[in-house]
């Protein structure tokens, strides 16, 4: 029997209780004390910093180094200040001794880290060793002394910043670019909108600090011009930088071939409620002559170098498909203020409202209807050499007819010449390790997240729902991590499951191939999979799903 909410929570409680209580004794008498341990009210400051930070923080810090907490309490503190983000801090650490005889017991391992060893000249991380930390350390160790070894030394990094989208993202593409590799990460959320990011990397030649500092200042101050307003970038610039900045952004342009008219005058467009709200566009339903629309607009105060070119690459592609099984392009308003697009209304909504939010399932019947609709849509896509790079449950979307289509172009791509790319993009649960390690890859990245889809469908739950989207993305390439295929699951599907998200980008199979599979499946089942519109409905999707849902 799982456990109760109420009795999880007073759990974590009790164990947050012990951990601060234990971080605070450790505090006071450490030999070296420190003033702001002096400082009155220092136990209840110590406590609210436990307090706006997830329970799994106190679950997973390492008592052992307590002054580790002082030091998030301070980057936090930091990150409060715009002129301070991100705060960071660097330092060396070592993975903690592992057994290489199955002889030494916890005991003797906690004490050997507690004295330091002769070969522990650098402290542990701040939140101890994972199995794959250990797994490097019996890997690279560089010699035993009774029964223990240890891994060569890395850096660990910490950032705290304000918790805004993409930030993971930024900060992971940030230490890939430095050349380091990524073995260990925790993130956290406060319960005031700030970032505890913790990473423990390789791949830096030097065991000094101070050049990687320098390397870390040098990509966050190329992100932050990436990522500013024109104006705030420009006042940032003297008059030689400005003169090089590309025209573009001054005007949103968006290739035209001339064969169709696209651009839609906003005042003909007639607003109804809004059906959705993220942090840079808000999507409405509403009419556009006399049919339904979906419109998404974007926010003015969150339009920038980065948010308009995925606007424009965005309208490119949606130009350029005309499939059942892809949401069908209306057109868009390219002229500032306006930046919208208009599609088709899917009445239905996405997949993963149904699944999460709802709580809606799928038999097996239905659920194959599904994959072969989307398998269909990316077919089509990867046929005219676009990669979608963020299939998922949220970007699929299901019409009043019963049809599913891929939706949402924000970060597809034309496959570019050579048929590879390196950018980092996408959902960390969803995405290839190759995506993830920032290797070239191709459209194959599309088929292992079409994989880890067809979990979600199949179990209605989210990815490595135990997990931090980050610690998912390491989990999946230090790891190999997959979700866990349920045992009741149709053997054929198990294998299809399986193949789609092979390591080895070449092993996955082609979306024809899965269509083909998941139609043989279907027949197998009693249903033909190909042939399911034959009543229309008019209840939205749990109508529209009635056949074949629990």
């Amino acid at each position: 029997m799982s456990e109760s909410s109420p009795a999880k929570y007073h759990r974590q409680q009790m164990r947050k209780h012990e951990v601060y209580n234990e971080v605070l004794r450790r505090l006071k008498e450490s030999s070296n004390i420190i003033d702001e341990v002096k400082q009155p009210g220092f136990d209840d400051q110590l406590w609210a910093h436990f307090n706006r930070l997830p329970p799994r923080y106190a679950l997973d810090v390492n008592v052992e180094r307590a002054e580790d907490v002082l030091m998030h309490k301070r980057l936090l503190q930091l990150a409060h200040d715009p002129i301070n983000r991100p705060a960071f801090e660097i330092r060396l650490v070592q993975v903690p001794p592992i057994a290489v005889d199955g002889d030494i017991d916890d005991s003797a391992r906690s004490s050997f880290l507690r004295d330091g060893g002769p070969k522990s000249i650098h402290p542990p991380p701040a939140f101890g060793s994972s199995p794959n930390l250990e797994a490097l350390a019996l890997e690279d160790g560089d010699g035993a002394i009774h029964g223990l070894q240890y891994s060569r030394p890395m850096h660990e990094i910490t950032f705290s910043t304000d918790d805004k989208p993409k930030v993971l993202s930024q900060l992971t593409t940030l230490l890939a670019e430095i050349g380091l590799n990524i073995q260990e990460a925790h993130a956290f959320s406060t319960t005031d909108g700030y970032s505890l990011d913790v990473f423990v990397v390789d791949g830096w030649p030097h065991e000094e600090i101070e050049q990687l500092r320098t390397a870390v200042e040098k990509e966050l101050m190329k992100i932050e011009n990436r990522s500013m307003p024109k104006l705030l970038l420009l006042s940032h610039m003297g008059e030689q930088e400005q003169a090089v900045i590309p025209r573009e952004i001054d005007h949103l342009k968006i290739p035209n071939d001339g064969i169709d008219v696209w651009e839609i005058d906003p005042l003909l467009l007639k607003f109804g409620k809004q059906v959705a709200s993220g942090t840079y566009g808000d999507l409405y339903k509403g009419t556009y002559g006399n049919q339904e629309v979906a419109i998404k607009i974007l926010k003015a105060d969150q339009i920038n170098t980065d948010t308009r070119k995925e606007f424009a690459q965005e309208v490119f592609i949606l130009r350029k498909v005309r499939h059942k099984n892809v949401v069908q392009f209306i057109g868009a308003c390219t002229k500032s203020p306006s930046l919208c697009i208009v599609t088709e209304f899917m009445s239905g909504g996405s997949v993963y409202d149904y699944l999460h939010k709802r709580k809606g399932s799928f038999k097996l019947p239905s659920l194959l209807r599904v994959a072969i609709d989307i398998s269909k849509g990316m077919d089509y896509l990867h046929q005219n050499n676009i990669i979608h790079r963020d299939l998922k449950a949220a970007n699929l979307l299901m019409d009043e007819h019963e049809v599913v289509k891929v939706a949402d172009f924000g970060v597809a791509r034309v496959k570019a010449q050579s048929g590879v790319m390196t950018a980092e993009t996408g959902t960390y649960r969803w995405m290839a390790p190759e995506v993830i390690e920032h290797k070239s890859y191709d459209h194959k990245a599309d088929i292992f997240s079409f994989g880890i889809v067809m979990w979600e469908l199949l179990t209605g739950k989210i990815p490595y729902d135990y997990l931090t989207p980050l610690q998912a993305a390491v989990g999946v390439v230090q790891q190999g991590l997959r979700p866990t295929i349920p045992k009741n699951a149709h053997p054929k599907l198990a294998e299809l499951l399986q193949k789609c998200w092979q390591q080895d980008p070449t092993s996955r199979p082609d979306f024809p191939v899965i269509t083909e599979t998941l139609q043989q499946i279907a027949k197998e089942v009693g249903d033909e999979g190909d042939d399911r519109r034959k009543e229309k409905s008019s209840g939205g999707f749990l109508s529209a799903l009635r056949r074949g849902l629990n």
